[in-house]
């Protein structure tokens, strides 16, 4: 069986990677996942300088699945380029590192770094982050601004791009479109969904910020039906995220249209849910007599 997919001219050995911010950057999870057996692992967001992320509390447990409010703490580029990248090229697995930023000047001094480092072999765009100079929209949630992003990255920008979407927006194949246009060579979808928990023991909301981004099981339907929509719509390839916790989930993603999908919540429920997922998309490909990964990908009929 042949589980190898390409994105943007770079070729995976199978699928599978991990979400931003839920594998850290590899090592926090080396000791329960042979990372050679993944096709990318994919960092945690970081920016051009440290952020010290949300006052806690900020991850609450609901049902399905948890909200977090972690507000992309991370140590920065320089301790990434430092620590995290010379780890990581320990193993055999292609390295993606999600960018995330204030402003197009931060993370375009980010990606022009990283520019600088062969052995990362993708960009992903976070563009959940607030865009300060416009009220704090986030960048995803507009689509002018999610083209200028996306143009204004890919001019300077020596690995593919992958703009990850958020899908707290009235139409995700707009926003599929936008980042189209601006010249992104993949994309990865869905971020989390915001939502809120309240504990109405003590009325306090269950997180400092209030409100979170949701992921884990619950949120899957909607992911996979946003992820066949963008299908539909661009001609870039798809990354599939949102409650991915088996290789059955797997398949069903890439059976919308996603030619790879990434492992987020689980992560933390069971830490070695990439590796099971890897099997867990052989063992189907074995039952059905699926030679080539890519066969699958798109193949759903009604």
């Amino acid at each position: 069986m042949n589980t190898q997919t390409t994105i943007a001219g770079i070729t995976f050995k199978n699928p599978v990677m991990t979400a931003s911010g839920t594998f850290g950057s590899g090592m926090e999870y080396s000791e329960f996942v042979d990372l050679n057996q993944l096709g990318a692992v994919v960092t945690k967001g970081v920016a051009n300088v440290p952020w010290p992320g949300n006052p806690t509390p900020r991850v609450a447990e609901v049902y399905g699945g948890m909200l977090n409010a972690i507000g992309l703490q991370n140590p920065g580029i320089d301790v990434l380029m430092e620590r995290d990248i010379p780890f990581l090229k320990q193993f055999d697995t292609k390295i993606i590192v999600n960018v995330c930023g204030k402003t197009v000047e931060d993370y375009v001094e980010v990606v022009e770094r990283l520019g600088e480092e062969p052995a990362v072999a993708m960009l992903e765009i976070n563009v959940s982050c607030p865009n300060v100079k416009e009220g704090a929209i986030a960048f995803g949630q507009k689509a002018d601004a999610l083209f200028h992003i996306t143009e204004e990255i890919k001019k300077r920008a020596r690995q593919p791009v992958i703009m990850k979407l958020s899908p707290n927006v009235t139409d995700i194949t707009e926003m599929a479109r936008a980042a189209e246009a601006g010249g992104a060579d993949a994309l990865s979808m869905i971020n989390t969904i915001t939502g809120m928990k309240i504990d109405i023991h003590r009325r306090k909301f269950a997180l400092a910020n209030k409100t979170g981004g949701m992921s884990g099981p619950a949120i899957k339907p909607v992911a996979v039906r946003m992820v066949y929509q963008a299908a539909q719509t661009v001609k870039i390839p798809i990354i599939g995220m949102g409650g991915i916790a088996s290789g059955e989930d797997a398949i069903e993603f890439i059976l919308a249209g996603a030619s790879a999908v990434s492992i987020g919540a689980m992560n933390f429920a069971n830490p070695y849910t990439t590796a099971e997922v890897v099997r867990g998309i052989e063992e189907y490909m074995e039952r059905y007599h699926v030679e080539n990964l890519t066969d699958l990908i798109g193949a759903a009929t009604a």
